[in-house]
């Protein structure tokens, strides 16, 4: 329905992107890789046409975290992550450059920490404390789940980080 008002369709300027995270205890594929696969896939068999693919890695949080443990998959998917980690994802880290804000106004450096609750490493971590020189200046609060947006290519909202 999206393709039929012309999402999707370079000439018609609307974009339709998709977002790939793989379902199981392991990295997603090469981002450019899996874009043409699922373009040639999705055309093939329901004429479906996107604009880009954004692979994202399955971060050890909430359901996933739950069927990780579940599956007794956690320490193996952990131990993947941190042996893929790769220190040219960090700087495009999402929590370098983007606040995420929670409706009561909590302050959070990424999306991940505030389904976790963890909210910045500051005094100041309600919007209505905001101070540009506090956070450009903050600590960034860590967990095991950073290790999934480190690890190969990297992972965010915007798919591969390199």
């Amino acid at each position: 329905m999206l393709n039929d008002v012309g999402y999707g369709k370079p000439e018609s300027g609307l974009i339709l992107d998709l977002v790939h995270n793989p379902s199981g205890a392991f990295l997603p594929g090469d981002q450019s890789v899996l874009e043409q696969e699922f373009k040639r896939q999705l055309s093939r068999k329901y004429q479906i046409v996107f604009n880009h693919l954004y692979a994202i890695t399955n971060l050890p949080i909430s359901r996933f975290l739950d069927f990780l443990l579940e599956s007794g998959n956690y320490e193996q998917y952990m131990q993947s992550l941190i042996e893929a980690f790769n220190p040219a994802t960090i700087q495009n880290l999402m929590c370098r450059n983007t606040i995420s804000i929670s409706w009561d106004g909590y302050l959070y450096d990424c999306d991940f920490n505030q389904m976790l609750d963890l909210k910045i490493a500051s005094t100041k971590n309600h919007i209505n404390d905001f101070d540009i020189d506090t956070l450009a200046s903050r600590s960034i609060v860590v967990n095991q789940h950073c290790y999934g947006c480190t690890a190969g290519s990297g992972s965010s909202c915007g798919g591969e980080l390199i």
